[in-house]
């Protein structure tokens, strides 16, 4: 049935980066933000925002534009602990353009894959981005 949407290419530089991300040994929220480049339809890195907030996070994001977001967050739990959950975000504005969301959606299920994230949250506008959210979402 999905014949007619075009999956993107994940760019060798783009695993690369997802798997350094994902074993990365800092204890801080960092965001690996890839984004689609339509003329060679591959996914690529928009991105690398060590040591940041989920405010930075929301500030660097285009607010008309789809993106994907590997999330490292640092949770602190109401017992003190502290963990790093990792999340898939998908950004998919309604007002961007519909082949743009279009090539998004068809190649979210295989970047997921790739990135070999289990929690995956989709977002549709940028101010409901917030620390709030993501906490009700991971559940503290």
């Amino acid at each position: 049935m999905s014949g007619n949407v075009n999956i993107c290419e994940i760019t060798e530089e783009v695993k690369n980066a997802l798997k350094t991300f994902r074993f990365r040994k800092e204890q801080d929220t960092s965001a690996l933000v890839l984004k689609v480049d339509r003329e060679k339809q591959q996914i690529i890195i928009d991105e690398n925002l060590e040591d940041t907030t989920i405010e930075d996070l929301q500030e660097s994001l285009p607010s008309h534009q789809p993106r994907f977001i590997i999330l490292s967050y640092k949770q602190i739990h109401k017992d003190g602990r502290t963990s790093f959950p990792l999340c898939f975000l998908f950004f998919t504005p309604r007002d961007s353009h519909a082949e743009l969301q279009m090539m998004y959606a068809g190649s979210k299920i295989a970047l997921q894959k790739e990135a070999d994230v289990s929690r995956a949250y989709e977002i549709r506008e940028l101010e409901d981005l917030t620390e709030e959210w993501l906490l009700s979402k991971l559940g503290n």
